[in-house]
């Protein structure tokens, strides 16, 4: 009789017995269990430790194509915190004419500044910008659970008996989102999906049974490699992942200063009158001040030092700072998003800065959030 393959219940990749190194590898003596978890995400879940697989970018956007096929509510998620870095480009393609319903996750690292209903009308406009129209916006915090009740009336609403595909890039909360939602059906703890901070843990469709014959999907993270996320280590990673409210930090800057966020990005003001610099990061970054002309020496002399993260490690993935330059528009208050990392608004009249990331890590200039 042919065995029936069974599938991890955390990151669902078929499970294997052969390959320890492979991915979905779980000793035989797994088999037994009625849930069954791979080896990666039990050490993942026990450990957090992360294994390595070879899953291609393209294995991915295979598994997100087929969504066109079928008739269902797409969620997409983004994260708040890293709107445009976490922006699934070209999403219309895999979802078809399905209708999607825009969620913003990690609404509690915002500072209380920030308007929820302004936050909702601005991703709204943004999203048609970038060439989706979705049905509905909402805001929730899938690690605090907020907003998670009127997420599922919305999405009973709009799914009409529809299976539900949840879609996003790596490290949105994909998973901490439908995790929320077995926890309200009453599911065992073992059931629960693997979630970690670290990028691409969810390696294939996972399904989450409803209870009308239709299904939840949780899809893989498509990976953007223009996020920080993908060039510094995992200790780094949780520096830079910000984990409770973020405290802005504001710095007046006179022209010819430069600002430092650890050793990973860096904003130099060229010209304009002294204004604030109000720094929106990872309260656990520190931000050093200093003069232009000193900048590169200092970043010479002290990276991976006092300019961290980066640490040794981080070091040795980190391509070299590509420096961008901006003028500042007359009256308009601006931010500058460095992807994944966070963003610096600026607040006055004109002027020139030029911004630093590594090679490959995106900078973007944008009307200010706050």
């Amino acid at each position: 009789m042919e065995e029936t393959t069974r599938y991890c219940a955390g990151c669902g990749v078929a499970i294997q017995t052969e390959d320890p190194t492979g991915a979905g590898y779980a000793p035989k003596s797994a088999l037994d269990r009625e849930i069954v978890i791979c080896q990666r995400c039990f050490k993942l879940k026990h450990y957090n430790q992360i294994q390595d697989v070879e899953l291609t970018d393209d294995d991915f956007l295979r598994i997100l194509n087929g969504i066109s096929a079928k008739e269902a509510l797409v969620i997409k998620i983004v994260d708040i915190f890293d709107f445009n870095g976490s922006w699934l480009p070209g999403l219309q393609r895999s979802v078809g004419t399905n209708p999607v319903l825009l969620v913003g996750n990690k609404v509690d690292l915002l500072p209380k500044s920030v308007n929820p209903n302004r936050m909702a009308n601005w991703m709204k406009s943004e999203a048609k910008e970038l060439g989706l129209n979705p049905v509905d916006v909402h805001l929730i915090s899938a690690k605090k659970g907020h907003g998670i009740d009127e997420l599922a009336e919305k999405i009973e609403y709009y799914r009409k008996g529809k299976d539900v595909y949840v879609v996003g890039c790596t490290n949105v909360g994909k998973s901490t989102l439908i995790n929320q939602i077995i926890k309200r059906f009453g599911a065992e703890d073992e059931a629960i999906i693997t979630v970690s901070h670290f990028p691409g843990t969810t390696l294939d469709l996972i399904d989450v049974p409803l209870d009308d014959d239709a299904n939840l999907y949780d899809t893989p993270g498509i990976i953007n490699r223009h996020q920080m996320a993908h060039y510094v280590d995992a200790k780094d990673l949780k520096t830079i992942t910000p984990k409770k409210e973020i405290k802005p930090h504001v710095f007046q800057l006179n022209p010819q200063q430069t600002l430092f966020f650890g050793g990973l990005a860096r904003l130099d003001y060229m010209e304009g009158n002294k204004r604030s610099f109000v720094v929106y990061m990872s309260n656990e970054l520190k931000t050093h001040r200093t003069k232009l002309d000193k900048a590169d020496e200092l970043y010479e002399n002290h990276i991976g030092k006092m300019l961290n993260p980066p640490n040794e490690k981080t070091l040795q993935l980190l391509p070299p700072l590509v420096r961008h330059e901006f003028s500042l528009r007359d009256g308009v208050k601006t931010d500058i998003v460095f992807s994944g990392l966070g963003w610096v608004a600026i607040h006055g009249k004109g002027g020139r800065i030029a911004a630093w990331a590594p090679k490959g890590v995106a900078v973007t200039l944008r009307e200010a959030l706050v």
